[in-house]
This record gives C-alpha cells, sequence and structure tokens, in this order.
C-alpha cells in the first residue's frame, strides 16, 4: 500500500552532527571582509583573531581572568593540548560515555602511559558523577555528540578541588549553559554550534590551569605545536591572537560573522532557546509514537543539540540494516542530510539541533521520519510475504 508522502519539506535538509548547518542568513558574500593573502601577523590579521576571541567571551560570558587561544586540529587538537601539557601531576579519573571520550581514555593510558582510574557508561547514559572525585584530574566530555547525552550541570564538582577538571564541550558550547568555575579547561571547534568552518579549536584555561601549566613539567617531549609554555611560563601570544601555527583568514573571519549573527538572536540566551525549541519539536514527536524513542534513557541528560533516535519496533530484526535504510530514504527525498546514527553508536538517527538550525525545518522532518519508517515497514512485510 503507498504510503502517502508529507505535503511539508524542511527549508534546509543539512541536520549533520559536525560539520553542522551554517547559520540562517549565511552567504558567501558575508565573508567578503576576509583578509585573504595577507599574513596573518599582520596588523588586520592580529585584530581578526583577536576580536574571535573576545566576542567568543562575551557571548559565553566566560570571565575576565580565564585565558581563550585559537589552536590547530579543531576540538581533537585542544583536548590533546590540554592532556599532554596538564596530565601527569595528580591522579587522573577519565570518564567516557560515548566514542570520544573513549577516544581520550585510550590516549592518556596507552600514550601518555598513565594510570587513570577510568569510568565508563555505555550509549545513553553517564557515569555516576557523585562518585567522581575531582581531588583528582578529571577529563571528561560534557556533551556527547555520538551519544546524545549529556552532563546536566557541574554540582558534582567541588569548588575547591584540588585536581584540574578537563572538558571536551564541542557540543555544547553555545548551547548550554557551562558552569566556568567548575571548569578549569575547557575546548570547543568553530564547526559545531554555530556552523563555522572546521580545524580550528579553542582551548579555554583558567588561572588554576595557567598555574599548573606554569609549575609543572610533563615526563614526555612536547611537539612544537603542542607547546603552552617556554622557559616556565605562559606563552601569552596564543590567547591574544598570535596563533602556534598559520590559521585559516577565512575560516576566522567566517566564525566573526557567526559570532555577529549570534548576538543578533540574543548570544548565549538566544541559542540555548533556538536549540531548546528544536530539541522539544523532536520530542512531542518521540512521545506521539511509540516505535521512536530517545537513545538517551534519562531526561535530565538528554542533549538538546546532538539528538539521538532509536526505532524500536519489534518487526524490526536488523537495527542497523533498518536504521540506514530509513537515512537514505530521508537524503534521497533531501529533506534530511547526514542523519545517520554515528558508526559506533547504536543504530538510529542523529538529528543536529543546534541554534543554526530553524525549529520550522526540526518539525517539517518529523513527518517525512514517520514517512521513512513506515515505507521500511511496509518493504519488510512485502520480503515477508
Amino acid at each position: 500500500m503507498a504510503i502517502d508522502t508529507p505535503a511539508t519539506r524542511p527549508a534546509n535538509p543539512r541536520f549533520s552532527s559536525g560539520p553542522c548547518a551554517k547559520i540562517p542568513t549565511f552567504s558567501l558574500d558575508k565573508l567578503s571582509d576576509a583578509p585573504l593573502g595577507r599574513s596573518h601577523r599582520a596588523a588586520v590579521g592580529k585584530a581578526k583573531l583577536k576580536a574571535a576571541i573576545e566576542r567568543t567571551r562575551d557571548i559565553l560570558g566566560i570571565p575576565d581572568d580565564y585565558r581563550i587561544g585559537i589552536v590547530p586540529a579543531s576540538d581533537t587538537g585542544a583536548v590533546e593540548m590540554a592532556m599532554w601539557n596538564l596530565l601527569g601531576a595528580r591522579p587522573v579519573e577519565m570518564l567516557a560515555w560515548e566514542s570520544f571520550g573513549a577516544g581520550w581514555v585510550t590516549d592518556v593510558v596507552k600514550q601518555l602511559k598513565l594510570d587513570a582510574t577510568i569510568k565508563t557508561a555505555e550509549y545513553g547514559e553517564i557515569v555516576d558523577l557523585a562518585g567522581v572525585d575531582t581531588d583528582n584530574d578529571v577529563v571528561f566530555t560534557w556533551n556527547g555528540t555520538t551519544s546524545g547525552v549529556r552532563v546536566p550541570n557541574g554540582d558534582w564538582i567541588k569548588p575547591d578541588r584540588e585536581g584540574l577538571t578537563i572538558c571536551d564541550a564541542t557540543s555544547a558550547a553555545f548551547a548550554q549553559d557551562l558552569p566556568w568555575d567548575k571548569l578549569d579547561v575547557t575546548t570547543f571547534s568553530w564547526q559545531k554550534v554555530l556552523g563555522g568552518e572546521a580545524a580550528h579549536g579553542m582551548l579555554i584555561l583558567s588561572p588554576r590551569a595557567v598555574e599548573r601549566l606554569e609549575s609543572y613539567t610533563p615526563a614526555w617531549p612536547l611537539p612544537k605545536i603542542f607547546r603552552l609554555t617556554k622557559g616556565g611560563k605562559l606563552i601569552e601570544g596564543v590567547f591574544v591572537g598570535e596563533t602556534i601555527n598559520t590559521p585559516s583568514m577565512l575560516a576566522v573571519e567566517d566564525y566573526l560573522v557567526a559570532l555577529d549573527w549570534a548576538a543578533s538572536v540574543g548570544g548565549l540566551k538566544g541559542l540555548m532557546g533556538r536549540a531548546n525549541a528544536n530539541t522539544k519539536a523532536v520530542a512531542d514527536f518521540v512521545e506521539l509514537h511509540d516505535w521512536v524513542d530517545f537513545l538517551a534513557h534519562d531526561p535530565a541528560t538528554l542533549s538538546n543539540t546532538s539528538v539521538c533516535l532509536t526505532f524500536n519496533d519489534a518487526r524490526i530484526t536488523d537495527g542497523a540494516t533498518f536504521a540506514k535504510a530509513v537515512a537514505k530514504r530521508l537524503e534521497a527525498e533531501n529533506v534530511a542530510l547526514d542523519v545517520g546514527a554515528y558508526r559506533d553508536a547504536p543504530a538510529g538517527l542523529r538529528i543536529w539541533c543546534g541554534g543554526t538550525v530553524e525549529t520550522s525545518d526540526v518539525a517539517a522532518l518529523m513527518p517525512w521520519i514517520e514517512w521513512a519508517f513506515q515505507t521500511e515497514i511496509a518493504a519488510l512485510r512485502e520480503m515477508a510475504g
């Protein structure tokens, strides 16, 4: 039996979890002020890089005494830089509940060879945060891009802690209210919540993290691309726009345009409101259909950016094949691009709901998910005879 296709389509079918949708007002001519063909060390280049740092501080509400640096290799580079520079001075606890957190565990245990305490949770859950000792250095992901879960708050982090908290916040920054007083190192990339271009990371250091950098020398050698100190002192230039390696000034301009747009929609509160509205559009759909559910098991830890869905219909015998078929149908109809679950995650869909996505597009997508689901179920019935 033919299944009617929905009458309305998303105006923008881009729901990828990274690189994410560009800002709704994006056009290439907005980048015309980029100082292309100029040195990033020239006055114009330094001014652009410094502006990116200071506008980030303003919108995210980062304290004045925290350092913000633009570093190479996206969020991955920023996290690795933090771990290689700071870990080893105190006992370490590694928290992981999705693929990227698991990657940080591998690097600390197998590359840095530290005897870390490892606490893990399955996809859709997070570890028992009450059992984490923040007198140790703690490395964790605030928002699980591949698992659709997030840390609900920073209450579990002691204000008088002895250790450092190193937080991968790449899918949380600009969508969630991060407690800066509880975070000593925070990282993210431009390509996530603001839909910027890839390859550049942001490294945010508290005064406690700076003190560690200036008082501790790790036992292993550091490649030039990772070095944040010289002669026992912080290399201050990194945190005013004097980058370690050559940045893309086109990507910097794109980030500045996105920051301007973020300010125009109400800054952090406006961005959070947009992400929350997008997630609610998905939640309303899930509530009405018993064959789909969130991968996140606890509503308190449900991400408002990387929203992961699973199919739980008894007629589905091969979940991975079914979910891929649904995602393929959505892409073929040009209503949702790049929404398949992450390769290491349970089978399902992953819909980016960050602030650059319009709620009207999320709402328009939901009937298409039902259409694709019902079409695939019908195909299964036909194959079964």
